[in-house]
């Protein structure tokens, strides 16, 4: 795993409980290709998901979701082009580029360990956010 805050960390294996819950099943953490990373590859029956978590203390530079930029996404996407170069089993599959954010209601340092669970947040999943073939739309 990449040196990330607390509060992201916290937040890629939260996200990473919540989706293994519904049945998805993890491929890899924290993927990374000369593009970039992606944080989570996951799959359930023949749906594979790339994920981006984000998370965001209260603060004036907008929600978690609005961070994903248009540079972000086409990043994703050649990180996710890499992944599937290299893994011909997931060639069949259908694939799709969701954003799970954690906004939280209060401000609070995000590089101090806190127990994040015990906060309260919004949890927003974006599912297909963006696609192979977007013009790398805003979220």
């Amino acid at each position: 795993m990449t040196k990330k805050n607390p509060m992201g960390t916290w937040a890629e294996l939260e996200s990473l409980r919540y989706l293994q819950n519904l049945g998805f099943r993890l491929i890899q953490q924290n993927y990374h290709s000369r593009f970039g990373e992606i944080d989570l590859i996951l799959y359930k029956e023949k749906d594979l998901i790339f994920v981006e978590v984000k998370a965001r203390s209260k603060t004036q530079f907008g929600c978690a979701h609005e961070v994903v930029s248009k540079s972000k996404q086409k990043k994703i996407i050649q990180t996710a082009a890499d992944f599937l170069s290299k893994k011909p089993e997931y060639h069949e599959f259908y694939c799709r580029f969701d954003v799970i954010c954690f906004n939280f209601a209060q401000r609070f340092s995000k590089s101090i360990q806190y127990d994040f669970s015990n906060r309260h947040y919004d949890l927003n999943w974006i599912e297909n956010a963006f696609t192979f073939d977007s013009e790398f739309i805003s979220l």
